[in-house]
């Protein structure tokens, strides 16, 4: 049996979880650096059909945004606890609760564009993390089905509020009204 190894690169800790101060010195490589709970990952810059559906769910969400929101794309630092950095794919949160680094606290809404190496991730672990956090919505869109489902906060449980697919109408009143069709992102 051949056993490999791999060593970790110089610039990260050995034998301890990682933290906030960690990912600071992480390579400014293209890759998305996130962490969840001290665990580091790594994700590869994203599919041409992620960077699509995410382009038009952002001007579809925009147009709705009340003046007191901000959207953004990612990478922006969403900062849960001291070991946990993600980057969702949108988020939203008051305009006043970015500083100028990062969003110190969860947003409002929270939505990932699931791509095949992250679906696991976003679907899994930022869902928990975030609900633990908690982050009153959180959406995930499937470029490949397409379909949307939404959750939302709920004694501090997420529960489905939305779900639709191909042309079915997406609608949502919190945290503001959208209406779309998941076709209408990939199309």
């Amino acid at each position: 049996m051949t056993v490999m190894t791999i060593e970790a690169p110089s610039f990260l800790p050995y034998g301890r979880e990682l933290t906030r101060a960690d990912l600071e010195a992480m390579p400014d490589d293209g890759h998305r650096y996130e962490l969840i709970d001290g665990v580091l990952i790594v994700s590869p810059a994203p599919r041409i059909r992620h960077q699509r559906v995410a382009g038009r769910l952002y001007k579809a969400l925009d147009q709705a945004l009340p003046d007191d929101l901000e959207l953004f794309f990612a990478p922006v630092d969403v900062v849960l606890a001291e070991d946990t950095v993600i980057q969702p794919d949108l988020l939203v949160a008051p305009s006043d609760a970015f500083t100028d680094r990062d969003l110190p606290t969860a947003p409002l809404l929270a939505v990932e564009v699931l791509s095949p190496s992250t679906r696991g991730v976003d679907l899994l672990l930022k869902k928990e993390r975030l609900q633990r956090a908690g982050c009153p919505h959180y959406w995930v869109v499937d470029p490949d089905e397409p379909s949307i489902v939404a959750w939302s906060l709920d004694e501090g449980v997420y529960r489905e509020v939305a779900r639709a697919s191909g042309a079915e109408a997406f609608e949502v009143a919190e945290p503001f009204a959208v209406r779309l069709t998941p076709a209408s992102l990939v199309d």
